[in-house]
């Protein structure tokens, strides 16, 4: 008797719900028929593969032995059916992007794809960095837009456009920090100030290295999960932050009292590039991506560059 691919995708539904009941309705199957499948996966593998308890499971040895393996086989069948799929018609492909620049670039690049009337049909999946590059590595995402450099063995990335970061904050919070001699610098930024993005973020770690601080230096509130949310919240007066060019024009149309300021020159940025595996072939639909997201993302950066700036108030510095 072998395992199927029904079997280890119920294994894998297992291990992430935690609880039979809410696997098997993941899987749109009744809770004995999962339960069936488990146990024969386990006679094929010669042990229990979980713990069960009253309202949960645990992996075994066996079962955490096994997962990994579980993870490529998966992995390995959606591109084996990917590939059949594309034969059959247009192609397909996995790419990953950041919460800081998803929201941002996407409209504009599926409107650009279906504008040019490209054959490809894109799967987005929304994550942080090191998730995406473990989904990269594993297969399950073809392309990524993340902010480079990347510095992982086996990936190849390209450069697409700078991104440069602009203060954020209320109007009156803006207006104290520019009284004084000339405009504000990121590193004149205090600890207390500043607002940033829960830890696991790029933006985060980048914005500590721009404003010079790291992680222990005390009154950095690190508790955002999002740029809307961080948006929001400096422009009721509750901090500063550093915000990218790209999510500026979208979040100062969403946000009532959100103001912006630009740094003086050397401006603060991030690169954004494209990262793929470094054993893809370098087909078509790469290309062709690349030139969307880099024509999209300059498109938006630009039109945020160009834009007049805020009303400054009272005392406010000229934006360098």
């Amino acid at each position: 008797m072998s395992f199927t691919l029904r079997q280890l995708h119920y294994f894998k539904a297992l291990v992430e719900q935690r609880n039979f009941g809410r696997a098997a309705e993941a899987c749109h199957v009744s809770q004995p028929a999962l339960s069936v499948q488990i146990r024969a996966l386990e006679e094929v593998l010669g042990g229990p593969l979980v713990e069960r308890r009253a309202r949960d499971v645990v992996l075994t040895p066996l079962g955490r032995s096994v997962l990994p393996l579980v993870d490529q086989a998966l992995a390995s069948a959606d591109r084996l059916d990917r590939f059949a799929r594309d034969q059959a018609g247009a192609a397909s492909l996995s790419l990953g992007l950041i919460p800081t620049m998803a929201p941002y670039l996407l409209p504009g690049v599926l409107a650009e794809l279906r504008a040019q009337n490209l054959s490809l049909r894109v799967h987005v999946r929304e994550a942080r960095t090191e998730q995406l590059l473990q989904a990269l590595h594993k297969g399950e995402l073809d392309a990524a837009v993340l902010a480079l450099p990347v510095s992982q063995a086996g990936l190849t990335s390209v450069e697409l456009f700078r991104d440069r970061f602009l203060l954020a904050g209320s109007e009156a919070r803006l207006a104290r920090l520019s009284q004084g001699a000339g405009a504000p610098r990121p590193t004149d930024l205090q600890p207390a100030q500043l607002m940033l993005l829960e830890d696991g973020h790029c933006l985060t770690d980048q914005a500590l290295e721009v404003c010079g601080h790291d992680r222990a230096a005390a009154g950095i509130n690190m508790g955002a999960s999002s740029l809307a949310t961080l948006s929001r919240l400096v422009a009721e007066g509750f901090g500063l932050t550093l915000m990218p060019e790209l999510a500026a024009r979208s979040e100062l149309a969403a946000v009532p009292g959100l103001r912006l300021h630009r740094f003086p020159a050397p401006e603060p940025a991030r690169t954004v590039g494209l990262v793929r595996r470094s054993s893809t072939y370098r087909a078509r639909w790469f290309d062709d991506l690349e030139r969307i997201i880099r024509q999209v993302g300059e498109g938006i950066v630009t039109e945020a560059r160009k834009a007049p700036p805020p009303q400054p108030a009272e005392g406010l510095g000229a934006a360098g």
